[in-house]
């Protein structure tokens, strides 16, 4: 795999963009980064769809909403149109192991699939 892979920058880009309070506040914003088949398994382990996690999204972030700060960010191209993202975050004392599938469309590459399973620093 090349050092330098723009899919993989993009997707990654994509993502810290999603994690942004001022994206996560925009139905507008998020919808436009997301795939229209997309879905999710939370950390709480509900599985949401794209108009729910957009509602959600908007609903629950605010202004003053803390940042997720990202850590072990990783990217694989698994296929010309698919990117591979694995990370972990911690928000509001949360932390959690992430994977993300982005598909690239006519649109760009968009937010396929997302899984986020919580974990504590023991368990790290």
């Amino acid at each position: 795999m090349p050092e330098h892979d723009p899919a993989v920058e993009s997707a990654i880009d994509r993502e810290l963009a999603l994690l942004s309070p001022e994206v996560r506040r925009s139905p507008e914003r998020v919808g436009a980064l997301l795939h229209p088949d997309f879905h999710e398994f939370g950390a709480s382990g509900r599985h949401w769809g794209r108009a729910a996690i957009i509602a959600l999204l908007a609903e629950t972030t605010d202004a003053e909403s803390p940042p997720v700060v990202t850590s072990r960010m990783h990217g694989v191209r698994l296929a010309p149109d698919l990117v591979h993202l694995t990370f972990d975050t911690e928000h509001d004392g949360r932390r959690a192991h992430r994977s993300s599938l982005w598909r690239r469309t006519e649109a760009g590459w968009l937010l396929y699939f997302h899984q986020a399973t919580p974990f504590s620093e023991q368990a790290r």
